[in-house]
């Protein structure tokens, strides 16, 4: 079956340098975007697309609104769901009261299918195609998130966390339990659908060297895989993981150690990175994750894009939710909050830059832009359909909406799931088939 959807399309090409740079995006005013067999297959001018394609072809028609690529999401806690919006002043006091309690329930393979599926109905609610997932460390919780991402054919990254110490009992594996379980996923999981398995000692807080080394063994068996963890994020962590590693130079050492930095490895918050930390990820190309809202939520503090982007040495960054600490699962509201901390900061942050970075600029950072966040021809049909006038109060100021910048920054600072029309997944329309 072959689908046309006709609308505004909005596709970036690289990294814009400022709000005059039309070059780095494709923006084609009345397109047509043919879909077959959960591809693109072509995309240009409606009339030259509806011209060209197959006689059978149905036409979705979504005009005035705008068609991207869908959200990519790139660090988010799966069994947080019951977690979010829980009162505590800080990054370790929420994990022992809340969280770690929480976590616990997902041993249940009921109660992980349950969450599963909610899980992924507000992901397609926001508009958020792909995602980078933590589960518990339960292979169960694993088990019920790749199970339900291949039902709904998404393009998913998860892993089984692993965590030996300072954790509830319940909560925790051993170095070896650790290494075969996450084996396990890997074997029945990655590259089932759009299965992706990652690699996922929690934090160096809650891995003893001897997990460590399991995961660098993973890893070294597994190069391919994603890695996933937590970095710099609070002082109290920080200093607290000096002290499991004295020999280590700094946090990030911890991980260079065991063999864990590079170009697919994943490292969220570093929000307190010394110069030769943030050298370090630069040097191995790693990748690290700017979750606003919940560094704003738990107090760990501003992230700084710019200093770490533009320095000499630069360091890649993608944004993400960090749901339960984060407290929405919308990228739009995760941007308006990163807009705000980097004004915070003397910095700016254009709309532009805004919606590259939840589509190409994620999906550059997963090593993934071949198949997701684009509108090219021959990737995954994974698309978000955006309502700019989706309330009374933006349809007002939209009256006065003078550019496609004006349009991008009302959505990022008033939208919600509200302004998500649709959502397609592999070519089909999902966001509407939602109970």
């Amino acid at each position: 079956m072959s689908l046309i959807l006709r609308g505004r399309l909005l596709s970036f090409l690289r990294e814009p340098q400022d709000i005059t740079d039309t070059e780095s995006f494709l923006y084609i005013e009345d397109g047509g975007l043919l879909l077959q067999d959960g591809q693109i297959t072509m995309i240009g001018d409606f009339a030259d697309v509806f011209d060209n394609a197959p006689p059978d072809a149905t036409v979705t028609d979504h005009r005035p609104h705008l068609i991207m690529p869908g959200f990519i999401d790139t660090h988010l806690h799966f069994p947080q769901m019951q977690v979010v919006g829980s009162y505590a002043g800080s990054l370790l006091e929420w994990l022992n009261t809340y969280t770690f309690i929480e976590e616990q329930r997902f041993a249940d393979p009921e109660h992980a299918a349950r969450i599963a599926t909610k899980f992924f109905d507000e992901l397609i609610r926001h508009g958020t195609t792909t995602a980078v997932a933590y589960c518990s460390v339960h292979k169960a919780s694993a088990d019920a998130f790749f199970a339900e991402s291949l039902r709904r054919d998404m393009c998913m990254i998860a892993g089984k966390v692993m965590m030996d110490r300072n954790a509830p009992e319940a909560l925790t594996d051993t170095p070896q339990s650790g290494y075969d379980e996450t084996r396990a996923v890997i074997e029945a999981w990655h590259g089932k659908g759009r299965n992706h398995v990652a690699i996922t000692p929690r934090f160096a807080i809650t891995s003893s060297p001897e997990q460590m080394e399991m995961a660098q063994a993973l890893a070294r068996e597994f190069p391919d895989l994603h890695i996933q963890t937590h970095l710099s994020e609070n002082h109290a962590e920080i200093e607290f993981t000096r002290q499991l590693y004295p020999a280590a130079k700094d946090y990030t050492d911890v991980y260079a150690h065991y063999g864990l930095l590079g170009p697919k490895s994943l490292f969220g918050h570093c929000i307190h990175l010394s110069d030769r930390e943030a050298d370090a990820l630069s040097e191995s190309g790693s990748v690290a994750v700017f979750c606003p809202t919940s560094n704003l939520f738990l107090g760990s503090g501003l992230f700084g894009l710019k200093r770490l982007s533009r320095r000499q040495k630069s360091v890649r960054v993608a944004v993400a939710t960090d749901i339960g600490g984060g407290t929405s699962y919308s990228m739009l509201r995760t941007l308006d909050e990163g807009y705000k901390v980097l004004q915070l900061q003397g910095e700016r942050m254009t709309p532009f830059e805004s919606f590259y970075r939840m589509t190409l600029g994620n999906a550059e950072a997963l090593g993934l832009s071949d198949r997701i966040g684009t509108l090219e021809v021959g990737t995954d049909a994974d698309l978000v359909v955006l309502n700019s006038s989706s309330t009374p109060a933006m349809a007002l100021k939209m009256e006065v909406a003078n550019s496609l910048a004006e349009e991008l920054f009302l959505m990022q600072t008033m939208g919600d799931d509200r302004t998500i029309a649709e959502t397609y997944v592999a070519g089909k329309p999902v966001k509407s088939g939602l109970v």
